[in-house]
């Protein structure tokens, strides 16, 4: 009796193993089943295998599957597991899908691995696939300069040193097979602003400018801008063109301030020179007087010094001061300032 109940007990266990295990299996066959019957009615069939794995390796496979769809109802044949290796390289699968049946309704040639590159190489940086591709088939308008850096015009200064403003728009179509690593529209403006100040720089006259600003146009066209780019410039049109300040007037204004302040400086040395100069003849001046009045007073010296060796006698000394009274005496009557004057 213990051993029919123990049989009983293990068929009931094994049934019960068995309704889970059918219940798992009917719950994966339930959770893919959905997606598989959508991908094997659109034409683009996708085997529960690849639905089971793509679960396990945690991609999105319902949105995978959807992206094939879109793709094959287009005419454009991916492999599932392309999409889903763009999906684990970080790309954005469904737009990726929209460029690529975008170029392909306009005729542009344009690969899934190229459409991948240009997917990757845009992350990030605010643009997208779908917009290189919508840029390429229509073509896109580039403000020049940028009215976000602040300048509403590109400052060039002709000949005759009058200053020319000037606004320009530039058309631009995606070169999708320079896209990856091409330059962008910063560096379209900066050669375009490049182009037009050097083109204003080299006219004879603002009038020139003025009269024919398509010239400036068609000079900057044909330079060759775009190359290197990941665009192809189709034209460049002068939007505006205004007359600026006289530059070179107020360079010639400045210079001759400049000279001005230099021969002020330079009259300033001289001056500085002739004043040290007599300043320095009046110390020398005063040195010779200086010696003078030693000299006159070694005189009395010498007079003592002769009385007292016996070869200056008194009759001598009186005789010599008779006739410094009579100098002095005739000095007084020649100024006029003596009793009889």
């Amino acid at each position: 009796m213990s051993t029919y109940l123990a049989a009983i007990d293990f068929t009931i266990i094994g049934f019960v193993i068995a309704g889970i295990a059918a219940l798992i299996v009917v719950g994966i066959i339930f959770s893919f089943f959905s997606v598989w019957l959508r991908a094997w009615l659109a034409g683009a069939y996708v085997g529960f295998t690849e639905l089971i794995a793509m679960r396990l390796r945690q991609v999105p496979y319902g949105m995978i599957v959807d992206a094939r769809i879109t793709a094959k109802k287009a005419g454009i044949d991916v492999p599932i597991n392309d999409f889903e290796a763009h999906f684990l390289a970080g790309g954005n699968v469904i737009p990726t899908s929209q460029a690529l049946i975008a170029a392909k309704k306009a005729g542009i040639e344009l690969e899934w691995d190229r459409a991948c590159a240009i997917d990757l190489a845009t992350k990030g940086s605010g643009k997208s696939v779908v917009e290189a591709v919508r840029t390429s088939v229509d073509p896109k308008v580039i403000d020049c300069p940028n009215p976000t850096s602040g300048r509403t015009t590109i400052d060039g200064v002709a000949k005759d040193g009058i200053q020319v403003k000037v606004r320009a728009r530039v058309t631009v179509r995606t070169n999708l097979d320079r896209f990856v690593g091409g330059a962008k529209e910063e560096t379209i403006i900066a050669r375009v602003g490049e182009g037009i100040v050097t083109t204003i720089g080299s006219a004879e006259s603002y009038k020139k400018v003025l009269e024919s600003p398509d010239s400036i146009s068609k000079v900057v066209l044909h330079r060759g801008l775009d190359v290197g780019t990941a665009f192809e410039i189709l034209s460049i049109d002068i939007a505006d063109v205004d007359v600026g300040e006289n530059v070179g007037a107020q360079l010639q204004e400045a210079q001759a301030e400049a000279n001005k302040n230099m021969a002020q400086a330079q009259a300033e040395i001289r001056r500085a020179a002739a004043v040290a100069l007599e300043q320095e003849m009046v110390a020398r001046v005063a040195e010779m007087k200086a010696k003078v009045v030693e000299a006159e007073a070694e005189v009395p010296l010498a007079m003592a010094e002769a009385f007292r060796s016996g070869r200056l006698g008194v009759m001598d000394y009186f005789r010599m001061e008779n006739v410094k009274a009579d100098t002095q005496m005739r000095g007084s009557i020649s100024k006029g300032d003596g009793p009889n004057a």
